[in-house]
């Protein structure tokens, strides 16, 4: 017969506690006579329109401000990708569309293109628009349009259709750039023409559908690999006669995510302050500064913002998109879980959607009539569709077809958002975060993807937002991710993790909290799981005595503290003495509970079985 084991789940001891890229405006060139030009438009029999160019037009031509190549920019695969994709066309424009969330460099590899065409005189006008709204896309065509096709500067409209019909008829050829896209809809009716002449590249953190289709190319973004990020650093330090060891390069681009933008004002930091890699990490890694702390005084490169501020206008956009009001909660939940993989469930569950509503704002007009209780209810799918927001702005990373169905989302990012929570909302947001992980935590852990999955956004939550998981109780996702070890087969970890627990709650709580007592439960239980029979035994000893004076005999953690000594007794060698302390158990049990509870018939169960071993351990010796 096989031993019984503890059936009393140590998780169930725990009483239930419910509780930019953006570059300078365009601007002209300056330029000299060289003759009038003059395209006609139309069949040539009727309805024909004669552009003229500009008496002041120098070839080539060039119109917008450029940014400077970043200093020791990085050759790497969206190079050559834009390159080879840019030039293969030969009968059309082949329009290059780069995306990326920002701080990707997404500017830059537009910049290091557009001087690369100009340089070797392959273009004849290069065009270079901040593309941050309509009307300054109107405004960079209505400046090109005056000088290439003598368009009147004081009607935008006419003025782009008239660029737009000079693009599409002219043999010059040309380079379009539209940096920074903020709303594809702001392109509608503004997309420069097929030309075999003719080049576009568009840079966004946009990643819509109407962006992309026939004669569009998607060219994706990222950051950098780590051999890119280790060899920026490298360079940019020994450009100011400074080293440093690879290996603290490698571990200073991983804590910035090999983030292009971070790297370069992290390495200004550095030479700024004279401090080496390791003093900016130790910084960077004390919570008690905060992103800004740590940017330079003066941004490197021309860049626009410091990196906490770099997505801020991405957030503010998301969040009015449809489902209005949802992304910033929706993004305020996934910065405290792991970056690198947050199951879709999490975000989608009944906890999370509580935590949406709550942060929703309530419409003006109806916020007189509505009352506090009174939540705009929050569906599974308009979770969904939130999600789909931010991925479109390049936020996060989801796919919701494949398997894991998970949202990733990058590590500064995740600071930034943290930080501009205060800690009343930082808490709301943790406890919600705990609470979700909760509730999609499989009772059986049949998944172990999944299983490991829930472990690290537990870690990471833990890390993120301690507080919020030991205030005003200890959440039980605590004990679930702790035992969760134990049932994946690393006993040893469950106990590293349990005695972690243990110091914990004993420091916040104080020793008969029935959250310590609740840890050392646990603790005792892997303990014996782990091969130590003896030391499970005299561990639940110990606890028994706690529990007697802090809950009594008829507590059912005091019980079930029984329960547990009297097992791991017989195990440990003990059958008899096993056998007393159940038929004990069971007195009370039926006193307490009554004849058909459950926990009585499992007392029984190992009542019974513990007088079979010790009378075997009897016949055994008297045969011996």
């Amino acid at each position: 017969m096989a031993a019984a084991s503890s059936s009393e789940n140590p998780d169930d001891e725990k009483p239930a506690h419910v509780p930019a890229e953006d570059t300078p405006a365009a601007s002209v060139s300056g330029s000299s006579f060289t003759g009038p030009t003059a395209l006609l438009v139309g069949s040539g029999v009727q309805n024909n329109t004669f552009l003229m160019g500009s008496s002041q037009v120098t070839w080539p031509h060039r119109v917008g401000v450029v940014p400077r190549q970043a200093d020791c920019f990085q050759h790497r695969a969206p190079v050559d990708q834009l390159a080879t994709a840019v030039t293969a066309g030969e009968t059309a424009v082949v329009c290059q569309v780069l995306a990326g969330m920002g701080g990707v460099g997404k500017t830059q590899l537009a910049a290091h293109y557009a001087h690369q065409m100009w340089d070797s005189r392959q273009v004849d006008l290069l065009v270079w628009i901040t593309a941050g709204s309509r009307e300054q896309i109107q405004t960079g065509y209505t400046i090109t349009a005056v000088d290439v096709a003598g368009a009147d500067q004081g009607d935008p409209a006419a003025a782009a259709e008239r660029l737009l019909a000079w693009l599409a008829e002219t043999e010059k050829r040309w380079l379009v750039v539209l940096d920074d896209l903020a709303d594809p809809a702001d392109l509608a009716g503004l997309w420069p023409p097929d030309r075999p002449g003719g080049r576009v590249v568009v840079t966004t953190r946009r990643r819509d559908a109407a962006l992309f289709g026939p004669g569009r190319r998607r060219v994706d973004v990222g950051i950098f690999t780590e051999a890119e990020a280790v060899a920026y650093l490298a360079a940019t330090l020994a450009a100011h006669g400074r080293a440093e060891p690879v290996d603290q390069l490698a571990a200073l681009s991983a804590d910035l995510g090999h983030l292009p933008l971070a790297l370069a004002q992290a390495a200004a930091y550095l030479l700024d302050l004279d401090l080496d890699a390791p003093t900016y990490r130790a910084r960077l890694a004390d919570r008690s500064r905060t992103l800004t702390d740590l940017a330079p005084s003066a941004l490197p490169d021309d860049q626009p913002a410091p990196v906490a501020a770099v997505w801020s206008l991405s957030i503010d956009r998301a969040h009015q998109q449809r489902p209005v009001g949802l992304a910033r909660p929706l993004l305020e939940s996934a910065a405290l879980l792991d970056p690198n993989g947050i199951p879709e469930i999490v975000l989608t569950s009944p906890p999370a959607l509580r935590y949406l509503a709550s942060r929703r704002p309530v419409p003006e007009k109806r916020r007189r009539r509505w009352r506090r209780s009174r939540l705009s209810p929050v569906s599974a799918n308009d979770a969904r569709d939130a999600l789909r927001v931010l991925h479109r702005l390049s936020l996060i990373d989801h796919n919701p077809t494949s398997p894991a169905q998970t949202v990733r989302i990058h590590q500064l990012l995740q600071r930034a958002v943290r930080e501009t929570l205060p800690p009343d909302g930082q808490h709301a947001a943790g406890r919600a975060a705990a609470d979700a992980l909760m509730a999609v935590w499989p009772e059986v852990e049949r998944d172990t993807t999944l299983a490991q999955t829930l472990r690290t956004n537990t870690d990471t939550l833990h890390t993120t937002a301690p507080d919020p998981l030991w205030q005003p109780d200890t959440h039980r996702v605590l004990f679930r991710a702790a035992s969760s070890l134990g049932n994946a087969g690393l006993a040893t970890a469950a106990i590293d993790r349990y005695h972690h627990l243990a110091d914990t709650a004993h420091h916040r709580f104080g020793p008969d909290h029935p959250d310590t007592l609740t840890t050392r439960h646990n603790l005792a239980y892997w303990q014996g799981e782990a091969g130590d029979a003896a030391g499970a035994a005299t561990a639940f000893e110990q606890l028994l005595t706690d529990h007697l004076r802090v809950f009594g005999p008829d507590h059912p953690n005091t019980l079930t503290a029984r329960h547990n000594l009297a097992y791991w007794q017989g195990e440990a060698g003990d059958a008899a003495g096993a056998a007393t302390a159940f038929e004990q158990l069971l007195t009370d049990r039926l006193r307490v509970l009554g004849p058909d509870h459950p926990n009585t018939l499992t007392t029984r169960n190992n009542l019974a079985y513990w007088r079979g071993q010790a009378r075997a351990n009897v016949s055994g010796n008297e045969r011996s």
